[in-house]
């Protein structure tokens, strides 16, 4: 019940009632209504921000973030595993494949090395787990980065080891003509009497004598450069490429069984045992060839003679006697 307020009417020597405006009531009743509005407003915003009021969409949002941070934690525990197995591969890879082909190793710094972009992860900024987010993201980004020099890497090293395959088989590695059918190992490397003026002069390369028709055989994988006579003295003769700066000579033969331009591999007939061009008899002149330098076939025998043979041999090849041609 609201109060009754009076006056004094001095006039009449009496009190009065005083009969309030019917505007004010209703500007207090507004003023009431928007003061309750205000309150009730701030007591939802404090209700909703009090941390001991949880509603249902909180208890979802924070299961939903516990179910997020532990698929985060097992991410990193296989990223832990990644990085050991990597580490493993990066190790075998600088110390045995590299070293193995004579590479050099990649440093450990070029390997985990981190991006330059400084806006990389801007994005993944302001929220409450950003640090976790931006930590595991980093860390994946990274691994993707070694395994992508890895790759590179291994790339690099087949390459290497096809060329390295390539090389062991252009390589002159056998004798031109087998053991069973030579005679004897008549003349090596190095200075000889010329059978025809009985002047010491330089021999370039390994005289084997065998029968006339005796298989003369490639000694290593490569191109037929030539098969004629169009050289001073050798007769009929071939000259095969093998790459890698290696040229092999054949000469003296009865006739070819290889054309110019024809590729041949290691053990393959070429031609035949003669003694045609600058010849005292039968007999297989053998030359090898590295980056334009005649060098000492003997060196290059081990791909089809034991042991005990290249002594014998070596023996022969040291004794200055005469050549055959």
């Amino acid at each position: 019940m609201s109060k009754v307020k009076y006056y004094y009417d001095s006039e009449n020597l009496a009190y009065r009632k005083i009969k309030p405006k019917k505007g004010r009531k209703l500007g207090y009743f507004a003023l009431f209504l928007l003061a309750s509005a205000l309150f009730g407003f701030l007591c939802f915003v404090l209700l909703m921000n009090f941390p001991y009021f949880v509603t249902p969409r909180d208890k979802i949002q924070a299961t939903e973030i516990e179910k997020m941070k532990l698929k985060y934690a097992i991410l990193n525990k296989k990223i832990n595993d990644l990085d050991e197995v990597l580490a493993n591969v990066e190790d075998r890879d600088n110390n045995l494949y590299r070293t193995f082909f004579n590479a050099s190793p990649i440093a450990n710094s070029d390997r985990k090395k981190g991006f330059i972009d400084a806006d990389r992860y801007k994005e993944l900024e302001g929220f409450n787990n950003s640090d976790l987010v931006i930590s595991t993201s980093k860390r994946v980004d990274m691994i993707t980065k070694q395994l992508a020099i890895q790759s590179k890497s291994l790339d690099e090293i087949l390459g290497l080891a096809k060329a390295k395959d390539k090389l062991l088989s252009a390589i002159p590695a056998i004798q031109p003509v087998k053991n069973e059918d030579l005679r004897r190992m008549a003349s090596g490397f190095g200075f000889r009497s010329d059978p025809f003026t009985k002047v010491r002069k330089m021999h370039e390369g390994m005289d084997f004598t065998a029968q006339s028709g005796t298989p003369i055989y490639a000694t290593g994988d490569g191109v037929v450069k030539s098969a004629d006579n169009s050289l001073s003295g050798y007769g009929n003769h071939i000259e095969i490429t093998h790459g890698f700066g290696y040229l092999t000579l054949y000469a003296h033969l009865s006739k070819y069984n290889v054309s110019t331009g024809q590729s041949v591999k290691r053990g393959d007939i070429i031609g035949f045992v003669g003694s045609t061009g600058r010849s005292e008899a039968p007999h297989l002149h053998y030359e090898v060839h590295k980056d334009g330098t005649v060098v000492n076939p003997i060196n290059f025998y081990y791909g089809n003679i034991s042991a005990a043979e290249y002594v014998a041999i070596a023996k022969i090849a040291n004794q200055e006697n005469q050549s055959l041609d």
